[in-house]
């Protein structure tokens, strides 16, 4: 190979990689957002105290983007055994991650101070039993398994599960009245 080939291969190599598109990038060291900002979410105009109480503003977790921090998410939510009450988002006794229905807001910062802080009738708090940034992984993953989250960075479930699309990469749809047709 000629030198001024060679010269023409590395510079196209190098245009290249710096062109790349963001969905190849690859960060696994993401910034997870502060906690701090997570502590009191507010899901309804109704509130205690104060009328000019502030609202909270909304959380970006760039995990949400991240493959890794969303597999890493998904092996947290089975070694905490979340999958023990909402199973594997379909809910069983807790209440399902797949749906459309959040009783305590879909946003991750409300998802953050739910698992902190705990629900009443039956979701307990895991304040200080979770890092930050694993409990924004967390957080990440279950808002994954309803497709709220980044449908390029990571399959929703396991590899073993192949007969459909991720639960993050099935385009939105409203459901429709199924229609018994008579037999005859």
């Amino acid at each position: 190979m000629s030198s001024s080939v060679k010269t023409i291969f590395v510079f196209a190599l190098g245009i290249a990689v710096v062109a790349s598109c963001k969905r190849e990038e690859r960060g696994f060291r993401v910034s997870p957002p502060s906690a701090a900002s997570a502590y009191m979410p507010i899901t309804s105009d109704l509130r205690a105290g104060a009328a000019t109480q502030p609202v909270m503003a909304a959380v970006y977790n760039e995990y949400e983007d991240n493959a890794y921090a969303l597999s890493e998410g998904k092996r947290l939510y089975e070694n905490f055994n979340c999958a023990g009450c909402h199973f594997h988002g379909g809910g069983g006794i807790g209440p399902p991650l797949m749906d459309d229905k959040w009783i305590y807001g879909s946003e991750p910062q409300q998802i953050f101070a739910t698992v902190v802080q705990g629900r009443p009738n039956g979701m307990p708090s895991f304040h200080g039993k979770i890092n930050d940034y694993q409990l924004w992984q967390i957080v990440a993953y279950v808002r994954s398994m309803s497709g709220l989250t980044n449908k390029n960075a990571a399959p929703g479930r396991s590899d073993q599960m192949k007969t459909t699309q991720p639960p993050n990469s099935v385009p939105t749809s409203q459901p429709m009245n199924s229609v018994v047709k008579p037999v005859g």
